[in-house]
């Protein structure tokens, strides 16, 4: 599948489903601008910093293609540390997270 292309399909016809999508589009369409300017900006590839900063868009990127996967097998939402719901607050700024907030600190 493109970058480029929307990841709109299936959409379930479930109102806090269709904000997800709406959220995780809106992330991945950031992304992807974000990149954009970065590939615009003429910088060799020898800049270190800009290949880190499109290193660490793309794993977002990928985060935000496994979060759509969640969302449509029925995990989105659960923390895959613990198994309890990641905090509504939490996916509301941080779509594609994958853990709740204690276990994500464990990690790091």
């Amino acid at each position: 599948m493109s970058p480029d292309a929307p990841r709109t399909a299936p959409r379930p016809a479930h109102p806090v489903a269709d904000e997800v999508r709406r959220r995780l589009e809106h992330a991945r369409t950031t992304r992807l601008a974000q990149l954009k300017a970065l590939d615009e900006t003429g910088s060799g590839p020898d800049d270190h910093l800009v290949s880190h900063q499109k290193d660490a868009i793309e794993r977002v990127l990928t985060e935000i293609d496994a979060a759509f996967a969640r969302l449509d097998d029925g995990t989105y939402g659960t923390c895959l540390g613990c198994s309890k719901p990641v905090p509504p607050e939490r996916l509301e700024i941080l779509p594609h997270t994958r853990h709740c907030v204690a276990c994500r600190r464990r990690a790091a």
